[in-house]
């Protein structure tokens, strides 16, 4: 390629970088092999033909319209990305207990599940969804707006939409303040990209870009009846794809149904699906979105030939031996090489497109598999690379090449490269046996937006980090610094083999990810990431440690060996006033995933204060110290995760009595709070639907359901009457509280009450005690409003709207300028026995250690006792 001076080639390169690092957004580390049918090859030919992109914008993993991104992606042949503002950290799971950070993982690889199957690319910004908001003003206040709106400038200047797209209204319909906010921030972005005088310091590396309009995508959930979208334009999404076999609202169930964290379960839809866009910014269209935008191969300079090659290859494209396009594929290639430096943008993005396809029509598997999931700075592990072509074009296998391969092999730079100059025989496997040493400077596998703490409503970015390039492939960056992480869904690679295969001459590159093979019994083959762990993993079992007494606790603390031979001491960090016993243990672990638990006898002493504080499990391992642990979150349609959350947990010594002993615990979507019952003294029996007898029952002081019980446990339709007998004849229920759309039967009490979303998200909003005679306010413990202090993320939810006037109320509060809701606890007698629906937020109060949800919970499940 033609440079006329060398600052354009180091902006050209700078450029090629920066766009390959965002371009690995649409892909998933530690994911199956991809492969290819010839129908999906041929889509991918046409691709290769349309130059146009589009920008989705919203708020949450769920936001997006999947079935507009899906027609984008395959209808419209478009680069279609998804710019979600959170990772959805501040909602509620409906398949495990994680929450708060370990939720908005699981969300991220949703999204990334999500992309995978509807086309689309994903791309983030740094704000954290820290929880329900209701006004765009109060998101701001905790968002930093500036930082967000520069993220989102990054990844429009990066990705250079043609069109942005926003998924709500920027006022009150859009119904979440993040929402609302989202869609300021698209508007302001889609001028601030093409300013150069906004956020300079991107210029360094990006050029400004002026999308060329902003739309609303707007529909029936904001429209009101009767209203006129005459002045919208339509875009029919529900096509049927031939050469994908499904329609695109086939394609968007499929999708959707990935957010299982949020039981978005989607029905496919077929047939018509008409989408609707309101004009919002730029260039008005008149008849179709993307009007008077150039989106062939002429919108770059000397662009044409290449269209015309690739159109050829499209004509003569032979479904029954996609191999034959290989040689046209070629040309294309070799054409994309002479083209000047102006088209350097659409050249570096297409020739991923081109390589990809390259690889496919050949027939190729590459990889690279290591014998074990997670290694540990500076020690060995075993990797079994192999090399397969199952075309009849001879390929050869020049090199493989790694930051840290051993054995007999030519240092390239910071890289080493095993010459192989093997030629790859039709469907013929070549395997090879290296070992490789991960750099001592390598960081652990913590996503990167949790490696620093942030702020409540922000993640912050590491500044440096280590850097790495291919010396004789640019085009395939693993970290530069810093700035190259934002935007991105995931981690940078790291743990990479670069192959340099030869066909007819020409070097293509491939990088493929060092991953963990294993075949589940029931699963099959599965693949996970090879995790870069510290030499020792410290996890402190439970969450929170309640202290009712000055009696000791014991807390267990479980060491986890990264690499064989770690010796060393663990120690716990208390605050003043409180002591362990004993000090601290020695451990010894003498081979690697080795695991030890010793036990440390803690109590307050005279000085401990009463409240929340904290303590920290740390290790010492030969003057170095490490006190993070070693979490691996596992559901089968996500790939598995590992994080490394630091080793501590909230210490909370109260003033606490309780009644009863016995509680039975229905879960629902899961959560923490039978942990919690435990910790202060109480006896738990999990149980299962069928256990909900009236004999099993008749045992329990209390009984309480898990959050969205309701919702997830399908047998409870006809389950109720016998939990409605349990309270009649002198059993305490606490239901937590329900989602208002979806319940499993139209009642869930004793007396009719109708669920609502409201809720009141400011945490510590004041308090009102509506009855200050109520039981619950006073027995066994005195409910005062500094119960209220201190808690997290939101007070309550999914309050009911109306109930019963045999329903009691308890408390109320308001968030600013909102009127007083008085639901959070309703208490009715059915018999000889107590009803409590609640929405307080318990599940999310009692794990952070919040002293007040302890003595609440206490005095709901000791009523009546």
């Amino acid at each position: 390629m033609p440079f006329r001076s060398l600052r354009l080639l180091r902006a050209a390169l700078l450029a090629a970088l920066l766009t390959q690092l965002l371009s690995y957004s649409a892909t998933t580390q530690a994911q199956a092999p991809k492969t290819y049918s010839s129908s999906e090859i041929l889509l991918g030919l046409k691709k290769l033909n349309v130059l146009g992109s589009v920008l989705y914008i919203a708020a949450h993993p769920d936001d997006e319209n999947t079935r507009l991104i899906a027609y984008l992606a395959n209808g419209r042949l478009l680069e279609t990305g998804y710019l979600s503002c959170t990772r959805g950290d501040g909602g509620q799971n409906l398949i495990g207990p994680e929450l708060r950070e370990q939720l908005g993982v699981i969300r991220t690889q949703e999204l990334l599940a999500a992309r995978r199957i509807d086309g689309g690319r994903q791309f983030f910004t740094r704000a954290n969804d820290f929880g329900f908001s209701k006004t765009p003003d109060e998101t701001f206040t905790i968002w930093d707006k500036e930082q967000v709106l520069s993220d989102m400038v990054w990844v429009i200047r990066q990705r250079r939409p043609d069109v942005l797209i926003t998924r709500f209204p920027p006022d009150s319909r859009a119904g979440h303040g993040h929402h609302t906010a989202s869609a300021i921030l698209a508007a302001e972005a889609f001028d601030a990209a093409g300013d150069p005088k906004r956020f300079p310091e991107q210029l360094k590396y990006v050029q400004p870009w002026q999308p060329k309009r902003l739309f609303w995508n707007t529909g029936s959930f904001f429209v009101k009846p009767g209203e006129n979208m005459e002045g919208y334009l339509k875009v029919d999404a529900g096509a049927y794809n031939p050469l994908l076999g499904q329609s695109y609202g086939e394609i968007a169930a499929r999708s959707r149904s990935q957010h299982k964290s949020q039981g978005f379960g989607s029905a496919a839809q077929r047939g018509e699906a008409l989408e609707y866009l309101q004009y919002v910014k730029g260039d008005k269209a008149t008849s179709d979105p993307f009007e008077g935008i150039d989106m062939s191969w002429n919108r770059v300079p000397g662009g044409a030939a290449v269209g015309k090659l690739i159109d050829e290859v499209i004509r003569k494209y032979d479904p029954g031996n996609p191999s034959a396009s290989v040689t046209g594929l070629l040309r294309v290639k070799a054409a994309c090489e002479k083209l000047p430096t102006e088209a350097f943008f659409w050249n570096s993005d297409k020739s991923d497109e081109l390589d990809e396809l390259l690889y496919a029509c050949l027939g190729l598997d590459l990889s690279a598999t290591a014998q074990e999931h997670t290694n540990a700075p500076a020690t060995k592990v075993a990797v079994t690379v192999s090399a397969l072509n199952r075309s009849s074009i001879p390929v050869k296998l020049a090199w493989i090449e790694a930051p840290f391969i051993e054995g007999e092999f030519t240092v390239m730079g910071n890289t080493a490269r095993k010459p192989l100059d093997e030629l790859l025989v039709d469907n013929k496997v070549l395997v090879k046996q290296v070992s490789i040493t991960v750099p001592t400077t390598q960081f652990v596998s913590q996503p990167y937006w949790l490696r620093e703490p942030g702020t409540t409503g922000m993640y912050k970015i590491p500044e440096t980090v280590e850097k790495f390039t291919w010396p004789e492939h640019p085009h395939a960056v693993h970290i530069v610094e810093g700035r190259e992480e934002l935007g991105r869904p995931e981690n940078l690679p790291v743990n990479d083999i670069l192959f340099k295969i030869e066909v007819a001459g020409v070097p293509l590159y491939y990088t493929k990810p060092l991953q963990y093979k294993s075949t589940d019994p029931v699963e099959g083959e599965k693949y996970r990431p090879l995790a870069v762990v510290p030499p020792v993993a410290v996890n402190i079992g439970g969450r929170a440690y309640v202290f009712a007494d000055n009696q000791p606790k014991t807390i267990p603390v479980t060491l986890r060996a990264g690499k064989a031979g770690v010796k060393g001491s663990v120690a716990l960090t208390l605050p003043q006033g409180w002591k362990s016993e004993p000090a601290s243990f020695t451990f010894d672990l003498a081979s690697k995933d080795a695991e030890q638990t010793v036990q440390f006898r803690v109590q307050p002493g005279g000085g401990a204060q009463e409240g929340k504080t904290e303590l920290r499990a740390v290790a010492t391992v030969d003057g170095q110290t490490y006190s993070r642990g070693y979490q691996a979150i596992e559901y089968n349609h996500i790939p598995t995760q590992v994080l490394f959350p630091e080793a501590v947990a909230p210490l909370v010594k109260l003033d606490l009595k309780r009644k009863g002993q016995e509680i039975g615990y229905l879960m629902g979507a899961g959560d923490e709070v039978p942990d919690a019952l435990r910790q202060i003294g109480y006896t738990v029996t999990l149980l299962k639907p069928e256990d909900l007898t009236d004999q099993n029952l008749r045992r329990f002081d209390a009984v309480v359901l898990g959050v969205r019980a309701y919702n997830t446990v399908d047998r409870l339709k006809t389950l109720q009457p016998t939990l409605l007998r349990y309270v009649e004849n002198g059993g305490n229920l606490v239901v937590q509280y329900v989602v208002n759309r979806g319940t499993v039967l139209p009642q869930i009490g004793p007396y009719p009450l109708t669920l609502s979303s409201d809720r009141v998200t400011v945490e510590n909003a004041a308090v009102t005690f509506l009855n200050p005679q109520q039981p619950l306010l006073n027995s066994p413990n005195k409910i005062t409003a500094k119960d209220f202090e201190g808690w997290v993320q939101e007070q309550g939810l999914y309050y009911p709207s109306a109930w019963d006037p045999k329903y009691q109320t308890v408390i109320s509060s308001a968030d600013p300028g909102e009127k007083a809701k008085e639901s959070a606890i309703l208490v009715a007698k059915y018999g000889k026995g107590n009803y409590i629906y609640t929405g307080l937020s318990l599940f999310r109060e009692l794990p952070a250690g919040v002293p007040g949800a302890y003595r609440i919970l206490t005095n709901m499940v000791s009523l009546g006792k």
